[in-house]
């Protein structure tokens, strides 16, 4: 076993390893992300040439650019969403799960030192398409709930509160939109973990494995998540905000954004395995049940 994955790890060895492993297989998870969803990608350029969006620079009406730019965000935004969107974006949402068991099983191959090719962790994570389909599905299924439950009870009692003074229904929605998302936050970190006991350790649908790896360590997750979340986050949008304001909503910048989105999904994919191994490390004593082994076969020799 890897030593870098045989030890409990802090917040920031965390970080550092997510960041190394990125850096040191990025060819690797570059082309699993692109094999699995640069085709969605590639489609979607199509469609949008064919829409007649122009493909170096789409900018709308107007005397100076910087009205030029303003006028194509307006008509970026006022346009409909159409049935190919839709199609996309379920493809999306049913593929990347995929992407992400792929890049499970690659760090899993590394920690056990055994050298890996994008063509077999996607083969390895098809083969499991099913498990990952069901339990993606119920896990977004309680993600709905969550969140319209959210909604429903943060919109009616503070719309029935501005009635009343509306400086307080205002407050009031505030307050609990922020406890209840804290709330929902922390069920579905609790959760989070699902996709790696269905695709690793074939426990499906995994929420109740989930349950049990995070206990004791859900501020530590919840804090990784959101400090991980950031940096893509900020990444992607600068990135965005750079050639939209120069290309404006052309079909090269969309290009551009969907190879930055596969990025920041390399960096979440890996940080997600990171986590979860640490985990094990933590819950399972995977680094005490390697030395054991490695004992008996000493002792055997």
């Amino acid at each position: 076993m890897d030593d870098q994955f045989n030890k409990v790890k802090g917040f920031g060895e965390i970080l550092d390893q997510t960041f190394r492993l990125c850096k040191k297989n990025f060819s690797n998870f570059f082309l699993i992300f692109l094999i699995i969803l640069g085709p969605i990608y590639l489609l979607e350029a199509l469609l949008s040439l064919a829409s007649g969006t122009s493909f170096f620079r789409q900018v709308g009406s107007g005397t100076n650019w910087f009205e030029q730019i303003i006028s194509g965000y307006d008509e970026t935004l006022n346009n409909t969403t159409t049935g190919s969107d839709i199609f996309l974006g379920l493809l999306i949402l049913i593929l990347t799960p995929v992407a992400y068991a792929a890049i499970l099983f690659a760090v899993s191959l590394m920690r056990n030192n055994v050298e890996f090719t994008a063509k077999m962790v996607i083969k390895k994570a098809f083969s499991k398409f099913w498990p990952i389909f069901w339990s993606s599905l119920l896990f977004g299924l309680i993600l709905f709930v969550l969140v319209f439950a959210l909604i429903m009870i943060v919109v009616i009692p503070s719309t029935i509160g501005s009635f009343i003074n509306p400086f307080m229904g205002i407050a009031w929605g505030v307050l609990l939109f922020l406890g209840l998302g804290l709330v929902i936050a922390i069920f579905l970190t609790r959760w989070s973990f699902y996709l790696c006991a269905t695709v690793l350790e074939e426990d499906a649908p995994g929420i109740s494995r989930s349950w049990q790896l995070t206990r004791q360590n859900l501020w530590r997750i919840l804090g990784l998540y959101v400090v991980i979340i950031l940096i893509t986050t900020i990444i992607g949008a600068a990135i965005e905000g750079v050639f939209s304001l120069f290309l404006g909503s052309s079909v090269l910048v969309t290009i551009i954004v969907d190879l930055v989105a596969i990025l920041t999904s390399i960096i979440l994919a890996v940080a997600y395995a990171v986590i979860y191994f640490d985990l094990k490390v933590r819950n399972d004593g995977d680094d005490l049940k390697e030395m054991i082994d490695e004992y008996s076969s000493s002792s055997n020799i």
